[in-house]
């Protein structure tokens, strides 16, 4: 396969920002990790308080997923969500720019006999995972172990997609289009590894409605439809940053039993139980910023947006 090169009439006028940006990036990677951090949190200081639709989404998302919590325990909540995910975008630069193999170090890697158990079925493994702060820098720490292809959605801008395509190529495999199921499909059947995010809300075209964190949420079925297809084994995964924020741990869980069950609610229920189960150990780097909840499961009801 030819190397992608970035696109035609780079230096126009209209992409000048986008190489500041990406020069940002360059001197994000390389700073020290302290300033990492301070920098992060200051960027999620900074969204907290200019991007008022994202606080609002969070702040909705996290009084319906945390109802028993107080007033001033979801306030700190969404505070610290906005930190966290500050501290993400220091992540997502380091881990399109530089060689990570440094970071191997500081993680903590459980689980991994589950996904040797799924491998050795040789029909394949969708490593289920999910949106957390931290997801472009799992893949670099999960690497040198075993390289992933994953789903990606095309950035508009084209020299910074064709950026973060050049990026990504050091730490995963083949990058597939969200809307190419065929590839995915015949990569699995290849006995290869996918890496997938079943955790936001596409619109009930492609969901059933199923409780996530108490409330009905729209939930795709193509979990159920892909181990339907190729037989593969479902592996879902958590990647966090530990308190220390020096620190991560990346672990495997045993694959999904008794999936697919035949009924797509009970298999997005089973979805939305291990996705639940995995944020509660952090929640505040989840990516609660998207309206999780936006699709109503009856078209009348008000938006909780």
């Amino acid at each position: 396969m030819a190397k992608k090169k970035y696109p035609e009439n780079t230096l126009h006028p209209r992409y000048w920002p986008t190489w500041l940006g990406i020069g940002g990036l360059h001197i994000c990677a390389w700073l020290p990790w302290k300033a990492k951090i301070a920098l992060g949190k200051g960027i999620g200081q900074l969204a907290l308080t200019f991007a008022r639709e994202r606080r609002h989404f969070t702040e909705v998302n996290i009084r319906l997923a945390f109802p028993e919590k107080s007033p001033e325990e979801q306030k700190q909540l969404v505070k610290e969500t906005f930190l966290a995910n500050g501290i993400g975008i220091m992540e997502i630069a380091t881990s399109l720019v530089r060689d990570t193999h440094f970071l191997q170090e500081r993680l903590t890697f459980l689980g991994k006999e589950h996904f040797e158990q799924a491998r050795a079925r040789g029909k394949g493994v969708l490593v289920m995972g999910f949106h957390f702060s931290v997801m472009d820098l799992a893949g670099a720490l999960h690497s040198p172990f075993h390289k992933v292809d994953i789903f990606y959605k095309p950035h508009k801008n084209k020299v910074f997609n064709r950026f973060i395509e050049k990026g990504r190529e050091r730490n995963f495999g083949q990058q597939i289009n969200y809307r190419d199921l065929k590839t995915a499909v015949r990569r699995l059947r290849q006995g290869e590894v996918v890496w997938y995010t079943p955790d936001q809300d596409f619109g009930r075209k492609v969901s059933v409605f199923a409780p996530f964190f108490g409330v009905q949420a729209a939930s795709i079925t193509m979990t159920s439809r892909i181990v339907r297809m190729t037989g593969c084994s479902v592996v879902p995964v958590r990647v966090h940053r530990n308190k220390d924020d020096f620190t991560y741990t990346l672990e495997f869980l045993p694959p999904l039993e008794y999936f697919p069950s035949g009924d797509d609610v009970v298999d997005a229920t089973q979805v939305n139980q291990v996705i639940e189960k995995l944020i509660r150990i952090h929640p505040e780097q989840y990516l609660w910023m998207h309206r999780r909840f936006k699709t109503r499961p009856d078209p009348e009801d008000p938006s909780y947006y």
